[in-house]
């Protein structure tokens, strides 16, 4: 395994990314569209081997865009696709995003009340029933007030394979209020099927690189899921400290995680989760 010379003895694989070419973005995200071939030129800078690719809702093109990307750089970048919850679909519309190359499983965001409403009702019990006989990875994108859902659902369904995007965590929200829910969150640690993608972390914080703030919420977190359930991501486009940093956070500024633990987080656990089986060495 290499990291491209800065980190020779580990496999770094970014949780979270949006790769898009549209000529829009959200305010909070850069404006700039970041192509599969900018991500790889800036993975390949900071040390990174590969990444998830959650194709963003605001380019409708993204999610063709997805798998020419994954096509073309099958061992750099995979996805978890979506579809929008809010309007019917079925299993063989499941079926053939799934069948799109490098697709591993599936990135859903509940934010619209349409969505919460769909999340919340039954209207998507077909949905996490043939996730659950797939052994489907799906990454949600949720609020706070919706975690005990999110819970019941990986109660219910022990072989879908949740992950919960960014700690819950708000782009807009710093600490302490950002923590509000994290004891909830940390009670998802019950179900062996729900992990959480500690992505976009510096986001959250009031300070400066090295984000002091968010090491000892890091440390509960891994001390509840363990290095098998917390992925290390970074959701590039919206971040301020370079990737390098972003790594950095995580490899030098957290001396309780090391060894096997470290590069579990960093790289190979999101690996084992999705099943990707491709990915660089």
């Amino acid at each position: 395994m290499h990291g491209y010379g800065i980190f020779p003895a580990m496999r770094i694989v970014d949780a979270h990314i949006h790769l898009w070419t549209g000529q829009t973005a959200p305010p909070h995200h850069s404006q700039v569209p970041l192509s599969v071939e900018r991500a790889i030129a800036g993975m390949d800078q900071a040390g990174i081997t590969a990444a998830i690719n959650c194709p963003p809702l605001w380019d409708p093109q993204a999610i063709d865009y997805a798998a020419a990307a994954a096509a073309s750089y099958h061992d750099r970048v995979a996805t978890l696709s979506w579809f929008a919850v809010e309007n019917p679909a079925d299993m063989a519309s499941v079926d053939a995003l799934l069948s799109c190359p490098g697709t591993l499983g599936l990135r859903l965001l509940f934010a619209s009340p349409a969505a919460i409403e769909a999340l919340l009702s039954d209207r998507l019990d077909w949905l996490w029933s043939f996730a659950n006989e797939r052994d489907l990875p799906v990454a949600f994108g949720v609020a706070p007030a919706f975690l005990e859902r999110v819970g019941s659902l990986a109660a219910k369904h022990p072989r879908l394979r949740v992950m919960v995007d960014h700690l819950a965590v708000s782009p807009f929200e710093k600490l302490p209020g950002a923590a509000a829910h994290f004891e909830m969150l940390l009670g998802l640690a019950q179900h062996p099927n729900v992990a959480i993608k500690a992505s976009a972390v510096p986001s959250m914080s009031t300070l400066d690189y090295p984000f002091a703030d968010t090491r000892g919420h890091l440390r509960r977190f891994f001390d509840a899921f363990g290095a098998s359930r917390m992925f290390w991501g970074t959701d590039i486009t919206r971040m301020q400290p370079s990737w390098r940093q972003c790594v950095q956070l995580f490899t030098e500024e957290l001396p309780w995680l090391k060894g096997r633990d470290l590069e579990l987080v960093m790289g190979e656990a999101i690996v084992q989760w999705v099943n990707w089986a491709g990915v660089r060495h």
